[in-house]
C-alpha cells in the first residue's frame, strides 16, 4: 500500500495529544490525529474532571456535618443522583467525545478513529491506511489500570475507576484495593455518601509516596469519615458470588458488595509496533529525553512516558514537543542543518525539567507536594534540612479547626528548598507558592524575608521557615 505524505501523525489524543495535534494543525501543518478510544484521555471522562465534581459533591456534606462545631445544627441527605447527573450533563456528554473531536478537526486537524501502529521509520498504519510523516510522529497512548495477578481476580466484576466514576447507584458496602491518591479520592467520596468502605493496601502505610506525616493525616480522616483501613495485607485470592466480593489475605476475609481495584496504571508498548523502529517494546515505560525524543523523528508525551501521571505533565511535555517540532520544520524548510538524528539545533527549545514537578491528592484535606520528600532527599545524598509546623500555627488554621502540616525539605548546603509539602483544606492551592520556591530555586534567605498575608493558610510557611533552623 501506497503511504499518503503529511506533516505530522500524533498516534493517541489524550491531554497531551490533543494540545500537540491541535497546536501544530493551528500552526498550518497536515496533521493526522489517532485515538482508539475517546480524544481528551483519562481526564475529561474518568479522571480529573468527574472526579473532583465528586469531590466537591462529597465535601460539601462534610461541611454540613460541621455546622454543629461553629454555627448550629445542620440535617444532612446524602443524594448521588444529583451528582452522576452533573458527571453526564456537564463533564462527559455522557462519555461521548464529539465536541474534541469537532475542536481538533476546527483546527485544521485530521481524525481518524482506530489503532495506530509504528510501521517503520517515519510511517504509521491504522485500520487500512499507512501515513508516511515528514516532520514526526508523537505518541500520546496512556497507559490502562493494571490489575495485580491475584487468584481469581480476573473472572470477577470487579471495578477501575471508569465503574466507580460512571456508578448510577452507589453499593451498600465497597472494598478498595490500592491506597494510592485516585484510590483514597473514591473512598473518601463514597465513604461520605453513606457507602461502608474496607482500604486494603499491601504496603505499610497508604499514601506511600508522599511524606509519611501526609498518611498519618489523611488515614486519620478516612477514619473519621468511618473507613476501615488496612496496611500490609498481601491479598491472596478474590472470589465473586453473584453478590458479593471476597478478598482473602492469609487466614482474614474481607467482604463487600463491590471492589474497587486501584492498584497502579501500566503502558501497552506491545500495541505500539516499537520494534519496526529499533525501539524495544518490553519496558514499562517509553525512555525520552529531555526534549521528549523517543528516536530519529518519533516524540512522546504524557503518561506512555513514565515522568508522572498527571495532566499537568502532558500538557507541560506537549509544549516542549510543540515548540521542537515547529523549530525542525522552520530549519528543514530552510534548508539549515539538523543534528545527528535529524532533530533541531535550536537551544532556545525548552528541557524537560521535573525538579519542581507538583502533585495534589484532593482528599479532606488536601495534601499538596512538590519536588522531594524527606527520604528522596536522603537517597540522594543531600544534606537535608527539615522544617515543620501544623497548619494551626497559623491563625488561619487554628480559626478553621483545621488538620494538616507543611513540610519543608531544604538542602543545607545550597540553602535552597528542594521539596515541600502543603496538607490542609487548599493544601494544593498553599502548594503554589513553594513550587515556585523550588522550581526557581529562591535562596531561604529571600524567603525568610518575604511578608506572607495574614490570616492565611499559606502564613504557615514563614513559621516552617523558622523550624528549619
Amino acid at each position: 500500500m501506497e503511504p499518503e505524505l503529511v506533516d505530522l501523525v500524533v498516534v493517541g489524543l489524550g491531554v497531551g495529544g490533543e494540545e500537540v495535534a491541535g497546536q501544530l494543525a493551528k500552526a498550518g501543518l497536515s496533521v493526522v490525529g489517532i485515538e482508539r478510544d475517546l480524544v481528551g484521555g483519562e481526564c475529561p471522562y474518568w479522571g480529573c474532571v468527574p472526579s473532583k465534581m465528586m469531590i466537591r459533591a462529597a465535601n460539601t456534606l462534610a461541611e454540613a456535618h460541621r455546622v454543629h462545631q461553629f454555627a448550629g445544627s445542620a440535617r444532612v441527605s446524602p443524594d448521588w443522583a444529583p451528582v452522576a447527573e452533573r458527571i453526564r450533563a456537564e463533564a462527559t456528554d455522557t462519555w461521548d467525545d464529539q465536541v474534541a473531536v469537532e475542536r481538533f478537526v476546527n483546527q485544521g486537524g485530521r481524525f481518524i478513529r482506530g489503532s495506530g501502529r509504528l510501521d517503520g521509520p517515519g510511517r504509521v498504519r491504522v485500520n487500512d491506511q499507512v501515513f508516511q510523516a515528514r516532520h514526526g510522529i508523537v505518541l500520546s497512548t496512556g497507559t490502562r489500570p493494571f490489575a495485580p495477578p491475584i487468584d481469581g481476580l480476573a473472572e470477577t466484576p470487579y471495578w477501575t475507576n471508569h465503574q466507580a466514576i460512571e456508578v448510577e447507584r452507589l453499593p451498600e458496602s465497597l472494598l478498595v484495593l490500592g491506597g494510592g491518591a485516585i484510590g483514597l479520592e473514591l473512598t473518601q467520596v463514597f465513604a461520605r455518601f453513606g457507602v461502608r468502605v474496607t482500604v486494603v493496601e499491601a504496603l505499610d502505610r497508604i499514601l506511600a509516596t508522599e511524606e509519611p506525616e501526609s498518611s498519618e493525616v489523611v488515614a486519620a480522616a478516612l477514619r473519621a469519615d468511618g473507613v476501615d483501613i488496612n496496611t500490609g495485607v498481601i491479598a491472596d485470592r478474590v472470589d465473586h458470588d453473584g453478590q458479593q466480593f471476597t478478598l482473602r489475605a492469609n487466614d482474614v476475609r474481607y467482604t463487600a458488595d463491590q471492589l474497587l481495584v486501584v492498584t497502579g496504571r501500566r503502558a501497552h508498548l506491545d500495541e505500539l509496533g516499537l520494534d519496526t523502529v529499533g525501539v524495544r517494546a518490553d519496558q514499562r515505560f517509553l525512555p525520552v529525553d529531555d526534549r521528549l525524543r523517543v528516536t530519529e523523528g518519533i516524540w512522546a508525551v504524557g503518561d506512555v512516558t513514565g515522568a508522572g501521571a498527571f495532566t499537568h505533565v502532558a500538557t507541560y511535555q506537549a509544549g516542549i514537543v510543540v515548540a521542537d517540532l515547529l523549530d525542525r520544520v522552520r530549519r528543514s524548510e530552510a534548508g539549515a542543518a539538523l543534528d545527528g538524528t535529524g532533530a533541531a539545533l535550536d537551544d532556545t527549545v525548552p528541557r524537560a525539567d521535573y525538579r519542581a514537578l507538583p502533585r495534589v491528592t484532593f482528599t479532606d484535606p488536601e495534601v499538596g507536594g512538590v519536588g522531594l520528600t524527606e527520604s528522596q532527599a536522603r537517597q540522594q545524598g543531600i544534606n537535608v534540612q527539615v522544617g515543620s509546623v501544623p497548619l494551626g500555627s497559623s491563625a488561619r488554621g487554628w480559626i478553621h479547626r483545621a488538620d494538616g502540616l507543611i513540610k519543608l525539605v531544604a538542602d543545607a548546603d545550597r540553602g535552597v528548598l528542594v521539596g515541600g509539602t502543603s496538607i490542609g483544606p487548599a493544601g494544593g492551592e498553599v502548594l503554589s507558592g513553594l513550587a515556585v520556591a523550588v522550581h526557581a530555586a529562591v535562596p531561604l534567605a529571600e524567603l525568610r524575608d518575604m511578608i506572607y498575608a495574614y490570616p492565611t493558610f499559606y502564613r504557615a510557611i514563614s513559621d516552617a521557615l523558622r523550624d528549619l533552623g
